[in-house]
């Protein structure tokens, strides 16, 4: 967790540049359709001031020019200017370059006002104290509009930071995820734009305060109030006790709130009372509901994802069971024993063989399948190596494979690869090798060793450094399918290899 460090907020290129300017500009291009499309505005108050209404010259040429700086301004402001205030590149510059482009809107608007507000100019007497309130105005409204761009860019800024740092701050406080983040940066943005649209106050701090609560509510209960839940009993009724028992504590911290903003004690009390309602009501169950069906998609992706790991390794460890170097041994051996003599041993060989290569193709897609196969299978294998080791006095090979009472089921080719490897490692025709296999069932339990010893490859042998798969993948297989459930201890010197498993069925 020390090693999680956190971005810069503008360390890293703004990624959101092209959704800024596509919707800025879609938000142009939709206020002057509005613009050629909306009545005449405020002729009302024109013909009340005994001014003749023109269409063109007191609304849509001075509207379409205030869109037009306003459109311009928002570029120049988001791309250029903030940015590099930001960075702390020329602040100077770009200080005196904002500054600048607030008075030019606010003059300009200004300007445009005296022809979109002429009714409030007494014609008959004009005077300074008229274009005065027009552009106090004005240089308010300029104002307001710069207030609103530093709101976006702190909700912009702040929502990348989040969003950027999802990982090192979700490593600090395990409350805080991306989804979490993402939801708060949504509440941000939705509560900016019901400020940018002039929404009614009571509308903009209903709304505000009970997202605000529903998304506390779920960051609680997601990663408290239900995971301690579910060690009870009873887990939906004491999580919604306990949710009961939080939104009655909070009732008054968000009366205290809503205060401020209402005149009338009432209706922050009413406001209050209802959000306690609309939480219990709406979002305890939602977030419940929300927990359970993610829990549910956890457990089926587990599944996935063991059901995936067993096919890979069975898929891995029937390509290392497909050994030529061993197919080809054992060719040769029955075709040298065929030149020998045509006899049982010929036939014995090649039956043992047909058995072995009818359980890989067959029975080794099988999930599990009877131990008693499992022992034939490393018979018959034994075996057949046996005609090849038997004629060598200086190979010693001993076994002792109890034979299985009762069905008992095992995972196919489980325990062949530990002797395949002792076979494949341990015997040498020309040097002085050994190897003892040992096999007993308990009830559920089996013990097997295998233990041989080591010979050195030549350096003409194909496989010399080759490690194989075989052991690897079976420790996988081990960890896979029995899980806790089995012991393996494998020792390995420069002259003898032993393993040890226990498994439990």
């Amino acid at each position: 967790m020390n090693d999680m460090t956190l971005d810069h907020p503008v360390a890293k290129p703004i990624q959101t540049a092209k959704i800024e300017f596509w919707a800025a500009t879609a938000i142009f291009v939709f206020a002057i359709f509005s613009l050629s499309t909306s009545d005449e505005p405020y002729r009302w108050d024109f013909e009340e001031a005994g001014i003749h209404y023109r269409f063109y010259k007191h609304h849509f040429w001075p509207q379409l020019i205030r869109y037009t700086l306003l459109y311009l301004g928002f570029l120049l402001l988001n791309f250029r200017i903030i940015p590099k205030l930001m960075q702390k590149q020329n602040v100077a510059l770009y200080s005196l370059m904002l500054l600048g482009l607030y008075l030019a809107y606010a003059f300009g608007a200004g300007v445009l006002d005296t022809y979109t507000k002429s009714y409030f100019i007494n014609w008959n007497f004009p005077g300074e104290q008229d274009y005065g309130l027009i552009f106090q105005d004005s240089f308010r409204h300029a104002l307001f509009l710069l207030l609103l761009v530093g709101i976006y860019t702190f909700i912009k800024y702040t929502g990348l930071y989040l969003l950027s740092n999802a990982t090192a701050i979700s490593a600090r406080y395990r409350f805080v995820n991306r989804e979490t983040l993402t939801a708060f940066i949504i509440w941000m943005v939705s509560v900016f734009v019901l400020m940018v649209f002039d929404i009614d106050q009571d509308i903009t701090v209903t709304l505000g305060i009970l997202s605000l609560c529903a998304l506390m509510l779920y960051c609680g209960a997601y990663y408290y109030l239900i995971p301690n839940a579910l060690r009870s009993k009873k887990p939906l009724r004491k999580y919604l006790l306990v949710s009961l028992l939080v939104v009655i504590l909070a009732y008054l911290p968000v009366t205290f709130l809503l205060l401020p903003f209402f005149h009338d004690e009432d209706n922050a009390f009413g406001l209050s009372f209802f959000n306690s309602l609309f939480q219990l009501v709406v979002t305890a169950p939602f977030v419940w509901f929300l927990f359970k069906r993610q829990m549910k998609g956890r457990e089926e992706m587990v599944v996935l994802k063991k059901e995936l790991g067993k096919t890979s390794a069975n898929l891995d460890f029937l390509r290392s069971q497909i050994n030529p170097h061993f197919l080809f041994n054992a060719l040769n051996t029955l075709y040298g024993t065929a030149l020998q003599e045509n006899s049982e041993r010929t036939a014995q060989g090649i039956q043992m063989l047909g058995d072995m290569m009818r359980f890989m193709l067959h029975e080794n897609h099988q999930q599990k399948i009877l131990l008693s196969r499992e022992i034939e299978y490393m018979r018959n294998y034994i075996d057949l190596q046996l005609l090849r080791t038997s004629a060598s006095p200086n190979i010693s090979i001993e076994t002792k494979i109890d034979d299985v009472v009762g069905d008992k089921y095992i995972a196919p080719m489980l325990l062949i690869p530990f002797i395949e490897n002792a076979f494949k490692h341990g015997i040498s025709l020309k040097h002085k090798s050994w190897i003892r296999i040992s096999l007993h069932s308990e009830q559920d339990k089996i013990y097997f060793d295998v233990y041989n010893s080591k010979q050195k490859k030549s350096e003409q042998d194909p496989e010399k450094d080759a490690s194989g798969i075989g052991l690897i993948n079976v420790r996988q297989r081990l960890n896979l399918l029995y899980p806790d459930r089995h012991d393996l201890i494998i020792r390995d010197t420069p002259e003898e290899f032993f393993v040890h498993l226990t498994l439990q069925l």
